[in-house]
Formats: C-alpha cells, structure tokens, sequence
C-alpha cells in the first residue's frame, strides 16, 4: 500500500450533493499539497487512496474537487489504467481532461469501438478505493453476532449417526426459525466485544466454523431440519449456531466523513493483541445507528493526558490543581464492515500504535 503516510481519501463523501457549497471549515481544510504535480498517469495497483494523497493535503476532500455526488461516491468504478488525472489549478479541481477542457470533473475522451465480443466487465480493472484483499477475509465472515441474534439463531441439535467430526457433505440436524434461508454460515461465540466507555457488552466476536445447506425442512410434528455441511474451516458441532449468509459485499467504495458526527472508541484489535499499527484491523463502539456505513473514515486520537499544573501547587502539597490536555491525532481509520453496535475499520494511516480506548472520530 503506497503513500498511507499522507492520509488521503477522508471525504470522499463530504459533499451530498455535486458541487454543494462548502462551509468555511470545509474550504480551509480542502486545499492542494504545495508540491502537487500537474497531473498523474494511472497504473495498475494504485488506489484512489493512494492518488489522493498525491494532490490533497486533506484528502478526504476527493468528491468536493471533483464534483461528485452521492450515488457516484458509492460506485466510484470510473478510474482505469491508463488514464490521466489533471490538476486544474484555475479552477482547483481535478479533471479526467486538461485544463481548459470539459467541465472540471472531466469525463475520458470518446473513443470509437469496433464491434467485438467482451466478456469481462470494465469494472474489474477500475482502481479499488483502497486495496481490497487486505479486507477480503472480513468480508464474508460472521465476525460479529449481537445479542438479540444469540438469542434465536438457529442451532445444531444433532449430526448424522452422532459424528463428532464432521466434513463436506455430512448431515446435521438444526432446531430453530430458518426465516426463509436455505444457506447459513455456522459459528461459535467467543470473546465479548465490551464498550471501553459504558463497560456494556455489545456483541460477541463469533468463530466461523464454515456454512451448511438446507437439505429438508422440518415437517409438521418433526422439530429438526435437515442440513448438508457445504464447507469446514474449523470443527463443528452440536450446539454451533447458524447465521444467514450474507448478501455478496461491496469491494469498492469511496472514503468519506460519517454522515453525522460520531464519537466512539476503538473497542478491540483484531486477534487479541495489545497494539495495533498500519493496516491493521480494529473494532469500534459505534455502527449503523449511530451514522457509520461502509467507507466511513474516523481519525484516530490518543485521549489527551491529565497533568499537574506546575504553577498551582495547592496548599502544603495537597490539592494541586490538574491540566486536561488536547487529545492527540495520530491516524485515520477506514470502516469496512458495519453492524448495528459495533464496527470494523482498517487502519490506513498512523504515527503511533493505536490501543483499546483510543478516540475514533469524524474527520474535523
């Protein structure tokens, strides 16, 4: 991953609306590198993180200099090889056209086809956002199970002729409300994801131990269906539970600013370590009903130390008076996979480790 040292797509949704008009804060923040150069060639392996960072001191500013709106953030599949990004300096924009040409965003030249056979989408060789097989293993998986998904989540009650290992193809029995699925992952609960601020249990990380398909469905006065095992990753069970298999994930998606402003705290590091740097992946306190979706970016901040005030000594020693300090920004955090509670974010730039209880919020 090139150039994470430069923290760059941050607001690829700031802007609602094509060229909404920015607030003042918005203004001063979206400005140009001083050394941005005139224009950039695309190639392949660079990513619409990566390009930012060439041009924008604050690259979360993307969409603003480029006009998008909202629907072209979310399927930002327009950037190939090949391609050259220009930097209108007259216009402080940057375009698909030179200077001068087009109207600022700039869509590629026309370019006449003869008639042939395609069979591979254009889409495919678009450039990611962000390097995508560094969240790939994130994508498909369970990762998390809330509460009230433990509560009725279908589960193995019995294996075929009692089979304690169980492979591809195997039969097991399921007990519960299917609601309609046929394909289901199956997993096992483990650590508790805990908030650092309320100490309330949000969500429990979940194992996955592969997925099972609906063989037959329980008939009236018979309380089990009947499941094939489609894949094992790890050993599975009587009392594992299943979980619909999700829809297939977005793998490109544009950074941007939350849609309002949160406040939450890194919550866990993935694998159970202590700290955690660069492309990393790490769980926050917040989700979808607080205003995160996939591709909201937070800035990672040490929470600012409380110290001594050196010129209040209060009486004989005692009482002495403390100082709160400003908490310290150190990264941005990339928000790839969301729940209702609790989400996933990839780290993508940092100066420092980051840790449980360490600040995530709205980029400023």
């Amino acid at each position: 991953m090139k150039n994470f040292s430069t923290v760059v797509t941050r607001a690829a949704a700031v802007a609602l609306v094509a060229c909404a008009v920015a607030t003042p804060v918005q203004a001063a923040n979206c400005s140009f590198r001083p050394n941005a150069p005139d224009q950039h060639v695309v190639v392949k392996g660079d990513t619409l993180w990566d390009i930012s960072g060439t041009f924008l001191q604050n690259p979360w500013c993307w969409p603003q200099v480029w006009g998008m709106n909202r629907d072209e953030i979310r399927n930002p599949h327009w950037i190939y090889p090949g391609q050259i990004i220009y930097f209108d300096r007259a216009r402080g924009r940057l375009s698909l056209n030179p200077p001068g040409e087009g109207d600022g965003r700039g869509e590629p030249p026309i370019t006449k086809l003869s008639p042939q056979l395609r069979s591979e989408s254009l889409e495919r060789d678009a450039i990611q956002a962000i390097p995508a097989g560094m969240i790939e293993p994130y994508l498909t998986q369970p990762l998390v199970v809330e509460a009230g998904e433990l509560a009725r989540a279908p589960r193995i009650v019995a294996s075929q002729e009692g089979r304690v290992y169980l492979g591809t193809g195997d039969r097991v029995y399921v007990k519960g409300e299917l609601q309609g699925g046929k394909t289901f992952q199956v997993f096992r609960p483990s650590g508790a994801l805990k908030d650092p601020q309320t100490g309330k249990v949000l969500a429990h990380e979940a194992a996955y131990l592969g997925s099972v398909t609906l063989d037959r469905a329980a008939a009236p006065g018979v309380d089990a269906h009947s499941f094939r095992v489609s894949e094992t990753r790890q050993e599975m069970g009587v009392g594992d539970l299943l979980i619909p298999m999700p829809p297939s994930p977005v793998r490109n998606y544009m950074p941007h600013p939350p849609a309002q402003t949160v406040d939450g705290r890194v919550m866990s590091i993935y694998a159970g370590v202590t700290y955690a740097g660069q492309s990393q992946v790490v769980t926050v306190n917040r989700g979808s009903v607080d205003g995160l979706d996939v591709g909201s970016v937070l800035q990672l901040y040490h929470l600012g130390k409380t110290v001594p005030d050196p010129a209040k000594k209060g009486v004989l020693g005692f009482g002495r008076q403390t100082i709160k300090l400003p908490d310290e920004q150190y990264g941005s955090l990339f928000i790839f996979r969301v729940f209702k509670n609790v989400s996933y974010g990839l780290i993508m730039q940092v100066t420092a480790p980051v840790e449980v209880g360490d600040v995530a919020r709205s980029p400023e």
